[in-house]
């Protein structure tokens, strides 16, 4: 038994393998193992500290998030993005973040409502020293998460969360992308100003709209 093992519960093989998804969720998009690239049992065990077992469940649960595929030769290997992938991804998508939008704008509570907007007035902060690195990770995501979350519709949010945003965290992992700052700002607005007057087709309209321009950005970045 391995030393992340013997600190937890041995019957508790569930949070074992939650805590390992996690980990080799981290280390494929933090670009440790890059996208194409075999993955070695023995040698991802060694580096987690777990054994076998709960290392494949993990693999499993990660081959579910499309993160991970098997093939009979190549065995489990990264996810490669190609340009159909991303264009597909992101209609995908606009198409669920537009019903979260509209959702959001009835159902979240004022206080959800004021944290978008702290999370937005961060992500302008931010932006202003480095925007290429904002829009590329945590603070970005962060705005269009707590929207899917305060749709209150959980099969949105984890479409969203465990598969979508993972991919296209690992496509950004590989690309430059340059972003336009200002007019996704103004965009984040007014998407936040619709949820806050409780209308629905607006916040659809808005989010829509902002990834239909942000969707036109990225493939032309990778078609480039």
């Amino acid at each position: 038994m391995t030393s992340t093992e013997t600190t937890l519960d041995g019957d508790d093989t569930r949070v074992l393998t939650d805590h390992v998804v996690e980990k080799l969720e981290q280390l494929i998009l933090g670009g440790r193992y890059q996208p194409g690239e075999k993955l070695r049992e023995q040698t991802l065990a060694e580096e987690l500290g777990v054994s076998r077992g709960p290392l494949r469940e993990a693999i499993r649960t990660l081959e579910g998030r499309r993160l991970l595929e098997r093939t009979p030769r190549a065995g489990v290997q990264v996810v490669g993005v190609s340009l159909s992938d991303l264009e597909q991804i992101l209609i995908t998508r606009e198409a669920l973040e537009g019903m979260a939008a509209r959702q959001a704008a009835e159902n979240m509570t004022a206080a959800e409502v004021n944290a978008l907007r702290q999370t937005l007035s961060g992500l302008e902060s931010r932006a202003q020293d480095a925007p290429g690195a904002v829009f590329n990770s945590g603070p970005d995501n962060d705005f269009h998460r707590l929207i899917a979350r305060g749709s209150r519709n959980r099969w949105l949010e984890n479409l969203l969360v465990q598969d979508v945003y993972s991919l296209l965290r690992l496509y950004r992992m590989q690309a430059a992308r340059r972003p336009d700052v200002k007019h996704s700002m103004a965009e984040h607005h007014a998407i936040i100003d619709h949820i806050h007057a409780r209308d629905g087709e607006g916040a659809e309209a808005a989010m829509r709209a902002h990834l239909r321009r942000s969707r036109a950005r990225m493939l032309a970045a990778a078609a480039g």
